[in-house]
């Protein structure tokens, strides 16, 4: 398994669904879909962090990404 890649998958759900989610609750609409894309990419974020624990923090969120990104434009 690749826990680099379900934590990046999993920040980038759970971040392109913060809009929606202002947007419903600006609307007053209950906002169903983003909380279903914050769960599934908390889940993502979980599980990669239950897989190598203490590999994960603030600090190596760009070296996450640009592993991911390097592994799969190469």
């Amino acid at each position: 398994m690749d826990t680099d890649l379900f934590f990046v998958i999993g920040l980038i759900i759970a971040g392109f669904s913060i809009p929606p989610i202002i947007g419903a609750l600006s609307e007053g609409r209950a906002p169903r879909t983003a909380a279903i894309a914050i769960l599934i990419g908390g889940g993502l974020v979980a599980l990669a962090v239950n897989e190598r624990p203490g590999a994960y923090s603030v600090s190596e969120i760009p070296d996450a990404f640009v592993r991911v990104v390097g592994r799969y434009i190469n």
